[in-house]
């Protein structure tokens, strides 16, 4: 996929965790933040995959689906708010999901969202930690 944003390669050096558990949707998110020049940790289908990821790497920031199948992304978010590791919830439920207001720090990014849109919100993290 073209993301109109690897020539500039804004993510260069970052290394990010993705946890998302539709493949088609991992995928994408997968080939925007590598164009962009990031590392992608993971990527990981649940909180299972991504808590010992969370343990055991450098990161520079996250991307979680807040509503992951079979568990939420809390967990996650809780332990990378530990580490002080900066996050955005990439998700189709920001208006449906009152638990979404435990996270009122977080970046919200609404699905489906423009490359650029993703790349530039990741972007900001690097910053915000």
């Amino acid at each position: 996929m073209e993301t109109g944003h690897n020539a500039k390669r804004d993510l260069e050096g970052m290394l990010v965790l993705l946890v998302e558990d539709d493949t088609f949707i991992m995928l994408d998110l997968e080939a925007i933040l590598s164009e962009a020049g990031a590392t992608v940790v993971g990527p990981c289908r649940s909180a299972n995959e991504a808590l010992p990821l969370i343990d055991g790497a450098r990161l520079d920031a996250a991307i979680i689906d807040f509503g992951l199948d079979g568990d939420t992304a809390p967990p996650i978010a809780t332990r990378l708010t530990r580490r002080g590791t900066p996050f955005l919830f990439y998700t189709g439920q920001v208006e449906a999901d009152p638990r979404l207001a435990e996270w009122q720090h977080a970046s919200i990014l609404q699905k489906p969202a423009r490359p650029a849109a993703i790349v530039a919100a990741v972007k900001a993290l690097r910053f915000a930690g």
